[in-house]
């Protein structure tokens, strides 16, 4: 089974599947065909983390990319600037991670040659593929300062439905299957992007582009081991709510305002101080415990004031389940939307922003550094039983939001053991916490905005601001909440799956001819 936020990457994977490939193969052949379909959301030129589940072990993908050789902190304080640009500056444009990220997966744990695992991917960017909504409505969004750079796109995706070709990325990928990562860092997208970057970026600083297995982190849940992936990813803050809400008096209804309440408040706790706390060299394994400590500075009934320290995300995640339950949780990202608004333009990928994590404040401990990588917002989740066995692999996007959105699905999941119908879970009505302006600054203010989707419980409106809490209501099933995917292995070891409705384009799709979720 796998689910993802486009059918026709879901189909991609599950024609790998299909013809004999693992979930690792499925996975890849997925988030391959997302970068071709969906640049709005994700592609070569982002960031990649994944955990992997077999034989009872999991086993964490760092595949972030690093600051290039040419930058310079005290000159961009000099020039003026006091927090990382959004777009158009190679400045907040790391070395993308996620071919490095799919070639160690596959090297590790793959099972078919890589050209087949792209076939579907090169086919689509080669002979053209249906525009989606999301796509045209996200470049018809464009900021007309970076409009001239995805010509390309913008010429094709005229009306949802338009064909459109990406040979530039079929090239690429037909590249990556004869030669691995080094036709990617020391080819035809390397060399465009080090004379764009005009002294960002070094020939080693690409070639030498890698990802990492990591020792995942944990916390043992509602009679279950929730998994995510270690600095700089902000997995940790969900696995700390997740375990101070195990210690509340939770409502069995998550329709109650107090369920509401109290997951906010776990989310406050953990998270008002991530600016501080998150970098690449942090040891979040050794800071879990105080973070889960805080639980006793929770107001059950009103909304606490906490200060803190010192933009809305596009990302994707998919997850697959194979037949003998090996599983993957992956997500790749630009970042913000399309990115950085920059594009390699002999290829065609687009260019994320995710060093915009950094902080340009002198001393800091993710101050913008040379080979340093970002703060992420990205944060894949496995769960495994007791026994260590796969539960569910799940994920969403949504940039600071993230670990508010999983720490929601898992709550229902494991509390209300609703895991027959996965479906159910991810559409449910959601709270977020933003900041002001971007989607990546919930942390800068005191007192973030507790925004309430169209279909969750009315009384949550009336409810969490008589507490106190700075509340907002955004339409029913708003992108801006995420769009999540989850597959469950039920205690038969039937595979229930849902992908988000949010996505619009999402499918949840199993081979025996089982399709949930589309």
């Amino acid at each position: 089974m796998i689910s993802s936020a486009d059918s026709l990457a879901t189909r991609a994977g599950l024609e790998v599947l299909k013809n004999g490939g693992n979930a690792v193969d499925a996975a890849i052949a997925t988030s391959a065909t997302m970068a071709v379909v969906a640049p709005h959301l994700c592609g070569m030129g982002g960031d990649l983390f994944a955990l992997v589940h077999i034989n009872g072990e999991v086993h964490s993908l760092n595949a972030a990319g690093r600051a290039g050789s040419g930058v310079n902190a005290n000159q961009m304080r000099a020039d003026g600037f006091t927090k990382m640009p959004m777009l158009n500056n190679f400045n907040s444009v790391t070395v993308p991670g996620c071919v490095a990220g799919w070639v160690s997966l596959h090297e590790r744990f793959g099972t078919l040659a890589l050209g087949e695992i792209f076939a579907t991917a090169i086919s689509l960017a080669e002979n053209g593929f249906r525009a989606s909504s999301p796509l045209v409505s996200s470049l018809q969004r464009l900021d007309q300062s970076i409009k001239p750079n995805f010509a390309e796109l913008l010429t094709q995706a005229t009306a949802t439905d338009s064909i459109i070709k990406r040979p530039g990325v079929a090239r690429t990928l037909k590249a990556i299957a004869v030669d691995g990562k080094s036709a990617f860092y020391s080819g035809e997208f390397a060399a465009g992007l080090i004379a764009m970057g005009c002294g960002t970026y070094t020939v080693d600083d690409l070639a030498n582009a890698n990802a990492t297995w990591d020792q995942p982190l944990f916390v043992d849940v509602y009679g279950h081991r929730v998994w995510s992936t270690a600095a700089p990813s902000q997995g940790y803050l969900f696995l700390a709510a997740l375990a101070i809400s195990e210690q509340f008096d939770l409502p069995d209804d998550p329709n109650d305002p107090q369920w509401a309440h109290l997951l906010i408040e776990a989310s406050t706790a953990v998270g008002h101080d991530r600016p501080n706390i998150l970098h690449d060299r942090a040891d979040l394994d050794a800071i879990l415990p105080e973070l889960i400590s805080r639980k006793s500075l929770i107001n059950q009934q009103y909304a606490s004031r906490r200060s803190n320290p010192g933009a809305n995300g596009d990302t994707t995640f998919m997850c697959v389940v194979d037949e003998n339950a090996m599983g993957v949780s992956l997500i790749n990202s630009n970042a913000s939307g399309f990115g950085s608004g920059l594009v390699e333009l002999s290829t065609g990928i687009n260019l994320h922003n995710r060093g915009l994590g950094f902080s340009l404040i002198k001393g800091h401990q993710s101050e913008l550094t040379a080979g340093r990588q970002p703060p992420h917002t990205l944060c894949p989740s496995l769960i495994t039983r007791a026994d260590g066995s796969l539960f569910a692999v799940l994920g969403t996007m949504g940039g600071d939001a993230q670990p508010q959105i999983i720490l929601q699905i898992i709550t229902r999941l494991l509390r209300e053991k609703k895991s027959s119908n996965p479906k159910e879970l991810v559409d449910a009505g959601r709270w977020v916490l933003r900041g002001p302006a971007t989607g990546f600054d919930t942390w800068t203010n005191e007192a973030p905005t507790v925004q309430i989707e169209g279909h969750a419980p009315d009384n949550w409106m009336t409810d969490l601001a008589a507490r106190g809490h700075k509340v907002e209501r955004r339409p029913r099933l708003d992108s801006g909440f995420g769009h999540a995917n989850m597959i469950v292995i039920n205690e038969n070891g039937d595979r229930a799956g849902g992908a988000d409705s949010r996505s619009i384009v999402g499918s949840c799709e199993g081979i025996d001819g089982f399709i949930s979720g589309r």
